[in-house]
């Protein structure tokens, strides 16, 4: 009896490794602090199939990530004015 993976086994493996891999898109919204709004979004779209009925759901995501470009585009002026203040 042979202990190796059948060709078809060996390829659904490989799918399975490509598929765990976060998707870059994912991984900027968690960084972001809002995981949760878009989740939210997600499920909203995936119970109703009508984006019109998650618009709740769509202004909460757009509210967080708009305050987090704010929160991180002050951070980086924080940081070039205090590296022009070392010059």
């Amino acid at each position: 009896m042979s202990t190796s993976v059948p060709h078809g086994r060996t390829w659904a493996l490989q799918v399975k490794k490509e598929d765990e891999e976060e998707d870059p898109l994912d991984q900027l919204i968690s960084l972001s602090g809002c995981a949760a709004s878009h989740c939210a979004v997600q499920e909203c779209m995936a119970q109703n199939q009508d984006w019109r009925q998650c618009q709740p759901q769509v202004q909460a995501f757009r509210d967080c990530m708009s305050e987090q470009q704010t929160r991180r585009r002050e951070e980086l002026q924080r940081k070039k004015e205090q590296a022009g203040a070392h010059r």
